[in-house]
């Protein structure tokens, strides 16, 4: 199972990770793993190309994190709001067995 948990402290962001396997395919075929792969990568990628906004992360096979050290821009916002809708519409659409998503204030 992908566990993804976004860190907000008093209603901004502060940051997130996902960690884990979803186990919906086999390795390379598995459409859930690509879903929040692409998802939670572009959004990082994003905030980077089209903010001044700053983040730092870590990336290793199964496991992404990002924190923000500030208060993030109105653009920023929308991009890890997006984010999180695609992160919510895949555990609609392919059930909590497969991604949980966790709140969590700091």
């Amino acid at each position: 199972m992908i566990t993804v948990t976004i860190y907000r402290s008093s209603d901004q962001y502060a940051g997130f990770t996902v960690s884990g396997h979803a186990g919906y395919g086999d390795e390379g075929q598995d459409i859930v793993c690509a879903a929040v792969s692409v998802l939670t990568l572009n959004a990082l990628n994003s905030i980077e190309a089209f903010t001044e906004d700053l983040f730092s992360g870590e990336e290793q096979d199964g496991f992404l994190s990002c924190t923000f050290p500030e208060e993030l821009s109105e653009k920023a916002v929308l991009l890890m709001d997006s984010m999180v809708l695609g992160l919510t519409d895949i555990q609609r659409n392919y059930g909590k067995p497969y991604i949980s998503i966790v709140f969590k204030e700091v």
